[in-house]
């Protein structure tokens, strides 16, 4: 007799809360292992991969493990420094940059900023806060994560994590899915291979995305010699997962900078101008529907809904559980979606009955039943006579 489905819902409900309070209580312990199994899963496709061209699993994992570290150390080392360089340097003369805007807009519009109004005001008060804030906020984002990880974390941890993760993915899914139960073994599957699809199209798409922008703003950026343009491609890059968020936010830093470094130069701030313009066609025409496809089911506002909402709710842990858990969440509502239109309380008609058990027939040779009923008469006529015969004697042996 199957499970009650009321009993079924308070025990998934029961098994959902105990995975929140864990992350809620555990979340910064946890979040190694975390970090490793993500990383884990993006890699898990190339180790397939290259165990199909007939590689062991243990020397595939070799393989990659090897590769990682060495672009590790060659982010570390080359780009990194330059990122933290120029970013210091923008925070450091963004002040100065809004004085020249502000200089600029009182002198050609007078009446736009009037002398002590609000305008000028909130741009005096934003100019003087501008460099004390983004610092502040760079020195907290450093801090937290520093609090978060830990030297012994990132460096150790996470990989050892990631490397055994990595060797076992495979045993691990097929011993999850032997546990599966099941009653609900099919539909756990379907959803978790949609999940795998939104997240997998997401993350894997996304970061080719983010690799290939960055490379091409951070590079012509640099290329036209605009002032902290490799912070600014890549940037850019990054944001460029929340559309038309990257193209503005990145845009607009640097057509400002330009402004401010190429003043009465038009050439070079149209240079600045073209390179975005290019950046953005080309991601909206190619890199976006070829790479990362409309399959994701993963809308710009409900990610960030979800970066909000498990931000606040778990921190840093939410920040990074903030993408598996809105595909997650958006491939359930999809299915019970379809459970709701497929219910009686949409159709207002109820439930068609349970289907009869089936019949069984079994065929056989033309004349089977005649014969069979042939010797069924005769076996009857045999036990007619020999009960004759039977009651004959006892009469004869009475007279």
């Amino acid at each position: 007799m199957s499970v009650p489905v009321r009993k079924q819902v308070m025990w998934w409900g029961i098994a959902a809360l105990v995975l929140f309070v864990t992350m809620w209580l555990l979340g910064q312990a946890i979040l190694p292992f975390l970090l490793g199994a993500g990383i884990a899963y993006m890699l898990d496709p190339i180790a397939d991969r290259l165990e199909r061209m007939g590689l062991s699993r243990t020397m595939a994992v070799v393989v990659i493990t090897a590769g990682a570290v060495l672009m590790l150390a060659a982010v570390i080392l080359l780009i990194v420094p330059i990122l933290l360089r120029q970013a210091t340097a923008l925070i450091e003369t963004a002040p100065e940059m809004f004085d020249q805007a502000r200089i600029f807009v009182t002198s050609r519009f007078p009446e736009m900023v009037p002398e002590g109004g609000t305008v000028g005001s909130a741009l005096k008060d934003l100019r003087e806060s501008m460099g004390e804030q983004l610092g502040k906020l760079a020195s907290t984002l450093l801090g937290s994560v520093r609090g978060v990880l830990g030297v012994v974390a990132l460096f150790v941890i996470v990989p050892v994590v990631t490397f055994y993760l990595l060797l076992d993915w495979d045993r691990m899914v097929a011993k999850i899915d032997g546990l599966l139960p099941r009653e609900h073994a099919a539909t756990i599957r379907r959803l978790a291979t949609e999940v795998d699809g939104a997240l997998s199209g997401f993350v894997r798409g996304q970061g080719l995305v983010i690799l290939i922008l960055g490379t091409w703003y951070s590079l012509a950026l640099a290329f036209v010699g605009l002032p902290f343009g490799f912070f600014i491609g890549i940037m850019a890059a990054v944001l460029s997962f929340i559309p038309y968020v990257g193209v503005l936010i990145g845009g607009a830093t640097a057509i400002g900078v330009a402004l401010f470094s190429f003043w009465g130069d038009p050439v070079w701030i149209g240079a600045v101008v073209v390179i975005f313009a290019i950046g953005q066609v080309v991601e909206g025409n190619y890199l976006q529907p070829k790479i990362v496809g409309g399959h994701v089911g993963l809308h710009p506002v409900w990610l960030l809904l979800a970066l909000s909402v498990f931000g606040a709710l778990f921190g840093f842990v939410g920040l990074v559980l903030a993408v598996p858990l809105a595909a997650a969440v958006g491939v359930l509502a999809r299915f019970m979606t379809e459970r709701y239109l497929e219910s009686p309380l949409y159709t207002g008609k109820s439930p068609p009955p349970e289907p009869a058990p089936p019949l069984l027939v079994e065929l056989a040779p033309r004349g089977t039943l005649a014969a069979e009923l042939h010797e069924a008469y005769l076996r009857e006529e045999e036990e007619d006579e020999r009960i004759a015969d039977a009651q004959g004697g006892m009469a004869n042996r009475q007279g």
